[in-house]
This record gives C-alpha cells, structure tokens and sequence, in this order.
C-alpha cells in the first residue's frame, strides 16, 4: 500500500520488501507480481485468529485472498496510472503489510501526484460497486443463502473502506502522506515539501506507536515501526539535498 517514488528510488527505500525471498505469482501487462514467503505465514496466523467469524472456516480463507485481491488492484492503479504519464511500472511485491508498487514516475509533482492517487481512487470506485453489487444480487433468486457469503461481502466492503481511509491518513510514506507531499511541491519545490511532509509523517508514526501501545497490538506496533523507519529515512534524505 505504499508507492515507491522516484524520489525513494534516488534516496534509498527503508524497509520496504525486495523480490528477494518472494516468488513471482503472475505478469500482467509487463508488470510481474512478487509474493513474499512471509505472506503465507501470516496468512496462516491470520486465518486460524479468525475463528468464529464463519460457520465454514474456509471462508476466513476466502476473506483473507479478498484483502489482498483489493490491495494488488490498488497497486495496480499506482502502476498503470504511473504509465500513463510516461513512467516505468513493471513490479509489484504482496508482503503481510500491504502491497509496494515498485514505480518510476516523472520528477514533476503532477505525474508524482496522479501516481499516487491512482492507488486511492481505485478503493475509491469499490466502495459503490461492492456495494451495488451486493443489492443488486440479493434481489435476485439465484442469490447465495449462505449467511457466510453475505458476511463475507459485508466484511469485503468494510476492508476496502479501511483501505481507502488508512491510505488518505497525511502520514508518510502513506499514499496520503505522498499526495500531500505533491501537492506542495507545486509552491515549495521537491526537497521543502518532502521535508513538510516526513516531519508530518513522523508525528503520524509517533501516534501510531501510542496507538499500539494502549491497543497492546503487536500489528498496529509493526505498521507504526515501518511508517516510522521509511519516513525517517525520506526526511534524512530531504535534509540531506537540502544542505546542498
């Protein structure tokens, strides 16, 4: 769920995943999609936590595949639409974070602005069509009776909603966080902006840690660790090209 800049490219890219201990599932339109070995075993975790929820647990299962079916067509957004600017998008690695499209977009904040919110606007158009789907199927006959199924595409609405909303947070390295940083590089230039945007993000990181500390989650802590490691070496980086 994080897009991987230019900018990054240039500067170095913290903790993010490699191809390196992950397999290639698949290529579409040139872009070959990675999945990391740890993917399976926090898919397992993950799945058997999930208990409960379901009469069947196969259907923790088909929950599971969903959320990342929802973040591959997110990264696929970042992708295409950094093609469609005239960068270079061909690698997409699936990790127990999220998903990290590898792109090289324009240095210029409009091609890095439409990069970005490309990822966004894709949950964004899955909001109404999951949700129309899903009236529109239960007025038909043929409908599933299953109570699993329809709690599944009422949770599968849910996990996209909280995509959107945890993606649009101002919090670098977040897709919020990069759109704000595009956005005022239009007035403030690469490095200033950058630099406004990580010194946001690292605010951001220090309440994800709080978070995690009253929550006492160990998911919520990772995530916090992995915002806060990438935008602090983004801000370095900043301070870095702005000395010079």
């Amino acid at each position: 769920m994080a897009l991987v800049d230019l900018w990054r490219v240039r500067y170095g890219s913290g903790m993010l995943p490699t191809r390196d201990g992950s397999f290639r599932l698949f290529r579409f339109r040139g872009i070959d999609v990675h999945l990391h070995w740890s993917w399976l075993v926090v898919a397992f975790w993950a799945v058997s936590a999930r208990q409960g929820l379901y009469t069947s647990p196969v259907w923790n299962l088909v929950e599971y595949l969903s959320l990342f079916a929802i973040v591959l067509l997110h990264e696929f957004g970042h992708a295409l639409a950094c093609r469609q600017v005239g960068g270079e998008a061909n690698q997409i690695v699936l990790w127990p974070l999220g998903g990290v499209a590898y792109v090289n977009a324009p240095f210029r904040p409009g091609a890095q602005l439409w990069s970005i919110a490309a990822g966004p606007l894709v949950n964004v158009v899955l909001v109404p069509l999951i949700y129309g789907g899903a009236m529109l199927l239960s007025t038909q006959a043929w409908a599933p009776q299953s109570p699993d199924f329809w709690q599944w595409l009422d949770t599968l609405w849910w996990i996209n909603l909280t995509i959107l909303i945890f993606n649009c947070l101002p919090v670098y390295p977040l897709d919020g966080g990069q759109i704000l940083r595009s956005l005022l590089w239009f007035g403030l230039g690469p490095r200033r902006s950058l630099l406004i945007a990580t010194s946001i993000g690292l605010v951001g990181a220090a309440v994800f840690i709080a978070w995690a500390v009253m929550e006492r989650s160990i998911w919520i802590g990772v995530m916090a660790a992995f915002i806060g490691m990438n935008c602090w070496q983004s801000f370095k980086a900043a301070r870095a090209a702005q000395g010079r």
